[in-house]
């Protein structure tokens, strides 16, 4: 017999990290999934709050070793991007970990506000506020700079939103230039719409910064969708952006800082191959590199990492409700739940997750396809890793088979609405928050209960 096991561990490097096989039941981080299964039923979605704090340790460790290996004198400020995920759990857990914040739209601010009254937070944090801004945001941003948040940086999105800083802030504040980087050749547009252009930057600071008492430059800051990656795309806009780092230097003497934005990826398949040290290396040593070349002093450097930090905290795991066979080749596993509202970005960009099976591991496995609950003809998954083929464990009577999806805890649960109104009114699953004690015992909590028809139909003023 073809066991799902043996499929598993003939395609991959298995077991990994962090998935292994015990009595046939998989485990995600140490944890016995079928246990969590029993307790709170699915579909359950789940945050496994230790690989937050690991990743943002393995960055700094990272950036440590770079910056020592190359004799680097700038330091490193690790920074957490909360459009990933807003959750208070995911946001404390980052501060446990000495990261900064980095915002992105009006109502972070309150967030900010809030960390702060709850003492999670001091006014000298890092508060690196990104974005195109509509006037609250300014107002916000404003609000922080005059209570004595000293770090709050307004990352400057074009050359008039510095206006409203001159006009309404009282202290002395710094600010930083985002630059429009050009996007992938591959992209629909040549340069980012956020961002001042290459040319202005000089000319902004000039104009508006530079004999101004009351305002410094701070940073550049630069962002490429792609993310940090071992391309040409990426090395080739970031020697540009070093570049003019080094130029506006020159004229800018009290610019200190590079905030290399755009993240670290995360493992989204089992073939996963990066190496984030030699990444950090490589970045640090042609900054270092440039620096030198132009007698130039060396920058701080900020990252602001999202799906690196969250990412991998994250699944989803759903029962089979049935199989279908549609003609004489589609069989179908019905899932519990629905990929338009909880995997949004399955769907929506083509995203590919880690897929296992959470039992049955010794038993025959064949090739299916999955679906959602909603109408919708897009609700399916199929996983690149087997060439567009599913593979499972072929369903027994009375013997429930449960599936999960892995490294899914970066924006999902904003993209897909979370506790607002689903497609197809399908209800938001349970969520459960999994930690460990400090003798290294396993505990965990609901968040969120699974969403009820009263909670959207008083959405929907029923």
């Amino acid at each position: 017999m073809n066991k799902y096991i043996d499929l598993i561990k003939q395609t991959f490097d298995f077991p990994t990290k962090e998935f292994k096989v015990t009595d046939n039941q998989l485990q995600f981080n140490g944890v016995n999934l079928l246990n969590i299964i029993e307790e709170y039923g699915t579909p359950l979605k789940l945050t496994y709050l230790p690989k937050i704090s690991e990743n943002i340790q393995n960055a700094k460790t990272y950036f440590g070793n770079a910056m020592e290996t190359h004799d680097y004198k700038g330091s490193y400020t690790y920074c957490y991007c909360t459009k990933s995920s807003h959750f208070s759990f995911v946001v404390d857990e980052a501060l446990k970990n000495g990261a900064h914040i980095e915002t992105s739209s009006t109502f972070d601010i309150p967030l900010v506000k809030s960390l702060y009254a709850k003492g999670k937070i001091k006014k000298d944090i890092f508060i690196v506020c990104n974005g195109f801004k509509r006037d609250l945001y300014k107002q916000y941003i404003t609000e922080l700079l005059n209570e004595g948040f000293v770090n709050c940086i307004p990352i400057l999105d074009n050359i008039t939103e510095i206006d409203y800083y001159l006009e309404h802030v009282k202290v002395p504040f710094k600010v930083g230039i985002r630059i429009a980087a050009d996007e992938e050749p591959t992209f629909g547009f040549y340069t980012s719409r956020l961002g001042v252009r290459y040319n202005d930057i000089i000319r902004l600071y000039e104009e508006k910064i530079k004999d101004n008492p009351n305002v410094s430059l701070k940073m550049l800051h630069f962002f490429i969708n792609s993310g940090i990656r071992d391309t040409a795309y990426y090395w080739s806009e970031l020697t540009r952006f070093i570049q003019k780092y080094v130029e506006l230097k020159k004229v800018a003497p009290e610019l200190d800082t590079m905030d290399i934005g755009g993240g670290w990826p995360i493992k989204t398949n089992v073939f996963f191959d990066y190496d984030y040290q030699y990444m950090a290396e490589q970045i640090i040593k042609n900054i270092k590199w440039m620096c030198a070349k132009n007698n130039t002093i060396e920058p701080n450097i900020f990252t602001e990492f999202g799906s690196y930090t969250v990412g991998e905290s994250g699944a989803v795991l759903y029962s089979i409700l049935d199989e279908k066979l549609q003609n004489d080749k589609e069989l179908w596993y019905m899932i519990d739940g629905s990929f338009i509202t909880q995997l949004p970005d399955s769907w929506g960009l083509n995203q590919k997750y880690i897929m296992l099976a959470i039992n049955n591991w010794d038993k025959e496995y064949h090739n299916i396809s999955l679906g959602g609950l909603t109408c919708d003809s897009m609700d399916y998954y199929n996983s690149e890793s087997h060439q567009f083929n599913i593979y499972l464990p072929k369903r027994e009577k009375d013997n429930q088979q449960y599936i999960g999806f892995f490294h899914t805890g970066a924006y999902q649960e904003s993209l897909g609405g979370y506790g607002g109104i689903q497609h197809c009114l399908i209800p938001a699953p349970k969520h459960v928050i999994i930690d460990r004690n400090k003798d290294g015992s396993i505990q965990h909590r609901l968040f969120a209960p699974e969403q009820e028809s009263k909670d959207m139909m008083k959405i929907l003023g029923y």
